[in-house]
Order: structure tokens, then C-alpha cells, then sequence
């Protein structure tokens, strides 16, 4: 079966190897149709600008979620946590109604320098997830350490045995996904 993938890198960098992680994951996958959404546009949280209205930025983002049959963060690790445009933006999201992320299939993977590859803010973001209501995979668990050793400069996978785990990965998530639509039903 096919489904429609919504992929958000919380890392803004034009060479960012969570994004090139998340364009591996689209050649990898032919069973799913994985579209890169991006956050530059979201602005800061501010209940002032809430009481004006959700940004456009976010509505627009928020309809591509709700559309999508499952969403794929790439989470880089900043400080030992989730990047700041990654929380932000999910800050954002939580304020829309009814909540985009509330049962939503979600799939996490990050890339780090660290040798860990990103758990530590992987966790922080499941914890965020759960507060959101989402229904977070969780395994196969996709950490990619040392990422300097296993994508090119341009933020490109060029390590074939990461790509298998993120194949294992995707497969994993394809069958998330349908066992999360035969329980809605």
C-alpha cells in the first residue's frame, strides 16, 4: 500500500544531514510518497500574534499534516534536546484546532556528530509527541552518530549500512501506519 508522507527537518541548514536523511528516506521508499515540508516560515511563538490569528506559515503547514497519512520528524540534537525551530513549530502546531499532531502516525529519526546520533533529544521529542497525542513508531529507532563519517559535505547519505536501517525504518512505518488506520476504523 502507498501512503501520503508528510517529512519535517527541524534543522534549518542548507546542508543539514537530518534533511539529507530525510532525502534518503525519499529514494528508499516507493511505497511512500514523502514530501520535505519546511519550517523556515514559522515565526517565534507569541500569544500576542495568536490572538491575531495562527500565522499563515502554520495553517499551511497544519493542512499538509492533517492531509498527510503520517509525518516523519528529523530531529537534530541541540544542547541535549530537541532544536529550537523543531519546538517551536510544534508549539505552533499545538495551538491549531483540532490539533494536526492528536493521532497522527509519527516516525523520528535524527543525525548527530555525537556518537549517540541524537537520543538524547529523540527522547525529548517522544515525550513532546506524547503530550500531543500522536502515535509515535517506536522501533526500529533511527540514531545516526558520527554523521560527518556518513553523509558528504553537501548533507547527502552516502553510507550504505545507514541506509538499511532507515529502509528497515520506513518498512517498519508503512505497517505502523496501516495498523493505526485499521484501529481509527
Amino acid at each position: 500500500m502507498s501512503y501520503n508522507i508528510l517529512a519535517i527537518s527541524g534543522s534549518l541548514r542548507k546542508a543539514s544531514t537530518n534533511t539529507g536523511a530525510l532525502r534518503a528516506a525519499q529514494a528508499l521508499a516507493p511505497n511512500l510518497n514523502i514530501t520535505i515540508a519546511s519550517i523556515a516560515d514559522v515565526p517565534l511563538y507569541n500569544g500576542d500574534i495568536e490572538a491575531q490569528g495562527i500565522p499563515a506559515p502554520v495553517q499551511s503547514l497544519s493542512k499538509q499534516i492533517t492531509q498527510a497519512d503520517g509525518l516523519i520528524l528529523a530531529c537534530p540534537e541541540y544542547n541535549y534536546s530537541v532544536s529550537g525551530v523543531l519546538k517551536n513549530t510544534i508549539d505552533w502546531l499545538s495551538r491549531v484546532q483540532p490539533n494536526p499532531l492528536s493521532k497522527k502516525p509519527v516516525a523520528i529519526l535524527s543525525s548527530a556528530a555525537s556518537i549517540g546520533g541524537g537520543a538524547r533529544c529523540q527522547y525529548d521529542l517522544r515525550k513532546i509527541l506524547v503530550f500531543q497525542n500522536s502515535l509515535t513508531l517506536t522501533q526500529p529507532e533511527v540514531m545516526i552518530g558520527q554523521n560527518y563519517l556518513k553523509f558528504d559535505k553537501d548533507g547527502n547519505l552516502t553510507d550504505e549500512e545507514t541506509k538499511k536501517f532507515l529502509d528497515k525504518q520506513l518498512k517498519a512505518f508503512a505497517e505502523w501506519i496501516a495498523f493505526c488506520k485499521k484501529g481509527a476504523n
